[in-house]
């Protein structure tokens, strides 16, 4: 979907696509809470491979740009293989926080439907890189453009949304949150495997009713209740927002644009939170199946405890589409031309 750029708010600036800093309901109306500086990060060693310098790299080209940093393909000099190097910023207590928040999630992964991690590389400036597993395919943002937002044939999503899934299964199963699933985050190689990225904004539930309502991660794929806990959030359950973020991925896929809001539509934060808090439900075309439907109705409930649970979506009818004819259909989208 297109970038939202920047909504003035009382002595406040917020971003839409790019991460946010993590604030309360209150600091998004202006009164935004004092934080205590953190300390410097402290050095980091790569695990199992042993330690990793900047110097055994070759930096091939830039992958992406985010707020926090900038993502390079790069060549390990002595072995010749390609990894993605994350390079992030630790210029101000926030920041801080942030890769201290994603490299413990990240120690703390080991699945083939998460991107994998290799270690952590800091520099004397307190600059810190994350080595991660290279997708050499992009993310479904990009295979969505690349096919200029042609819709992705049903049988396709499905395999797409069974592989997410299984994704959130795992990182459940660990306390993780992801809290910014969407299409550039779900990464993609030519092997036809999908895998979830990007723990930036992540939170590892310490305790079964940690608060995780916040302003962290793209607004136009936040939850009801991460703006409105209090008419969303009844019996209050985390996870449930990451199923919220799956369904408007899947959706959005399936009709080649963001679901809330019209083609090409460029909207601030205001809009985004009226749309995702108050709108209609998205309407899909007639030509969408009963099953496609109803997997996306239960995705999209406002209500997060209306919402079904990633081990209830495992098992609707719509993603035990035929794997074969799944795996096909995303191979045949992987030939589009770049």
């Amino acid at each position: 979907m297109a970038v939202f750029r920047e909504r003035r708010l009382p002595q406040r600036n917020l971003t839409i696509e790019l991460p946010i800093q993590e604030s309360t309901a209150a600091a998004a109306a202006g009164e935004c809470r004092q934080r205590s500086a953190l300390p410097p990060l402290p050095p980091f060693a790569a695990p199992c491979s042993g330690e990793h310098r900047h110097s055994d790299f070759e930096k091939i080209k830039v992958l992406g740009h985010g707020n926090d940093g900038t993502v390079y393909q790069v060549r390990h000099r002595r072995t010749g293989s390609i990894y993605a190097l994350k390079t992030l910023a630790a210029d101000d207590s926030i920041s801080r926080r942030q890769i201290h928040r994603e490299i413990d999630v990240l120690r703390r992964t080991d699945s083939p439907v998460v991107v994998r991690f290799h270690g952590v590389i800091s520099s004397a400036s307190g600059d810190v890189s994350v080595l991660l597993e290279y997708m050499d395919a992009g993310s479904l943002e990009s295979l969505l453009m690349a096919g200029n937002r042609r819709p992705f044939p049903e049988a396709a999503i499905a395999g797409i949304a069974r592989r997410v899934l299984l994704g959130l299964s795992y990182l459940h199963s660990q306390q993780i949150v992801h809290r910014d699933i969407k299409p550039s985050n779900l990464l993609v190689n030519t092997a036809g495997e999908i895998k979830i990225a990007d723990f930036g904004v992540s939170k590892i539930m310490r305790r079964s009713l940690d608060p995780c309502v916040s302003y962290v991660g793209t607004c136009a794929y936040m939850s009801p209740e991460r703006f409105d806990p209090d008419s969303y959030g009844g019996n209050y359950d985390a996870y449930a927002a990451d199923v919220w973020s799956l369904g408007l991925t899947v959706l959005e896929l399936h009709l080649g644009h963001f679901p809330l809001l019209l083609p090409g539509q460029r909207p601030d934060w205001a809009t985004l939170m009226c749309a995702i808090c108050f709108g209609e439900p998205p309407k899909l075309p007639e030509t969408a199946s009963e099953n496609f439907r109803d997997f996306i109705a239960r995705c999209l409930q406002k209500e997060s405890s209306n919402r079904w649970s990633v081990a209830e979506l495992l098992a609707h009818p719509f993603v035990a589409w035929d794997q074969e004819e799944a795996d096909q259909a995303f191979r045949e989208l992987l030939s589009l031309p770049p």
